[in-house]
């Protein structure tokens, strides 16, 4: 079964049920400085699925993003999470941005540990919660280490252990590996997609890079370059688990074709 308005390519199979989805958007319309950054946006994440937003700069992949943590009310329309509307920011959503956001004044450990404090977490489940968050991101060893005292990977898996520790329902990821090189960033996918499945996430991923929207997407959204608007919804057919060499396979790379089609005709 294809999504209306979706681009016809063959469906995983282990495709999830479209039923009963983990976050609607509906309708939603946002603006922002007397400029319309959304317009009609309808939207619906899959319980623990990976969907991927592409499009060009100023596209509104950003606010998206932002209306689903509940940091941007929208102008109408709404945002809802397991038929709740959403708010504002809560622990059940973390975001990890492309900026590092650990505290250079903070080891390791007590990074990982900080939203577990904020949200008044004891001290020993905090600190086994921790631990457990580093181990998953393969900093084990690390833990009294300060971020100078990191490489930009492993800070990343910092700001990964840190979303993982407060055990999120749903994580916003907003281009977190855009200043990596590439070895790292393939490292850092092949990794999130198995930390993903574990952890029985469901994620929404900003991207600006097709292989890595292909990579990690079970579906991956494009958005209209200036107006605001999704404008296709590719189904990926890979299974998973994956690893990185599918990017050199004909398949991936007809389907890369197929997206990057999509986001030409989205900016014309």
């Amino acid at each position: 079964m294809q999504m209306e308005g979706s681009i016809t390519v063959p469906r995983s199979k282990s495709r999830k049920s479209e039923h009963n989805p983990k976050i609607v958007v509906n309708d939603v319309y946002v603006a922002l400085g007397g400029r319309d950054i959304l317009e009609a946006v309808d939207l619906k994440v899959l319980p623990h699925e990976i969907l991927c937003l592409i499009g060009a700069s100023g596209c509104g992949k950003t606010t998206l993003l932002n209306v689903i943590a509940g940091l941007i009310q929208p102008s109408s329309g709404s945002a809802t999470m397991d038929d709740r509307i959403i708010i504002g920011p809560g622990p059940e959503r973390v975001m990890v941005f492309q900026e590092d956001a650990v505290f250079p004044w903070l080891r390791v450990s007590k990074n990982v540990e900080y939203g577990l404090r904020a949200i008044g977490v004891p001290r020993a489940e905090r600190e086994s919660r921790a631990r457990k968050a580093i181990d998953t991101v393969g900093l084990t060893g690390r833990e009294n280490a300060f971020p100078r005292e990191l490489s930009g990977g492993m800070r990343k898996r910092v700001d990964l252990a840190r979303a993982l520790a407060v055990e999120p329902e749903v994580v916003l990821m907003d281009e977190p590996y855009a200043a990596l090189d590439a070895i790292t960033k393939d490292k850092l996918q092949v990794e999130f997609v198995h930390i993903a499945e574990a952890a029985l996430m469901t994620t929404v991923f900003v991207t600006h890079d097709l292989e890595e929207a292909l990579f990690l997407g079970d579906r991956v959204v494009v958005m209209a370059g200036s107006r605001g608007r999704i404008e296709e919804v590719v189904e990926v057919p890979f299974p998973r688990p994956r690893e990185t060499k599918l990017k050199r396979t004909a398949p991936f790379q007809e389907l890369r074709g197929i997206l990057t089609e999509a986001i030409e005709g989205s900016a014309r």
